[in-house]
């Protein structure tokens, strides 16, 4: 019932709001509030979230995050995920975690349903540049940063720098 109310709080107001990416004194109480509501969507939110302006998270079943991290302006996310501490999003970043059955050519395919949904696992310390795309089943280890426009099919391991469609390892951190 508590999931329900704050979707409703939360798809109907607080997600029009204005974004919080400015030095409006406001803002800090919009990200309070979204916070809060968002917060109790998820199956786990931790401290100091970040949830901005038109954040799709459906329902928030079986969506995870970590202190110190957010959901981008206008991103769209779908559980299962599991987000970890101090992640950054851009804007219209999506996060995918389930696809549609093409195995049987005897009928069309928006008739074969979906798979199983794969969850999509991001670590710690990852930044995640506007307009990413990360398909279901990735994990995305810790220290990571994904390149704007980026399409990731893939894992991307620890401390490395992808980009690209689809993403590719340019460097490492380290």
């Amino acid at each position: 019932m508590k999931r329900i109310i704050c979707l409703i709080i939360y798809k109907c107001f607080l997600s029009w709001l204005p974004a919080t990416d400015n030095s409006l004194t406001i803002s800090r109480f919009i990200r309070f509030l979204r916070s809060k509501v968002a917060g109790g969507c998820f199956d786990y939110c931790g401290k100091n979230v970040n949830v901005e302006r038109g954040a799709d998270f459906g329902r928030g079943v079986g969506i995870r995050i970590g202190d110190n991290s957010g959901l981008g302006i206008n991103c769209v996310v779908r559980g299962p995920l599991v987000m970890g501490d101090d992640v950054m999003m851009g804007p219209d970043v999506k996060i995918i975690t389930s696809k549609h059955n093409t195995m049987r050519i005897d009928i069309p395919m928006r008739e074969q349903g979906f798979l199983p949904k794969q969850q999509v696992t991001i670590g710690d310390d990852v930044w995640i540049g506007a307009n990413v795309i990360i398909l279901p089943g990735v994990s995305v280890a810790s220290g990571s940063i994904i390149g704007a426009g980026s399409v990731v099919t893939k894992d991307v391991p620890e401390y490395a720098v992808v980009a690209g469609v689809p993403a590719k390892v340019l460097k490492y951190r380290r």
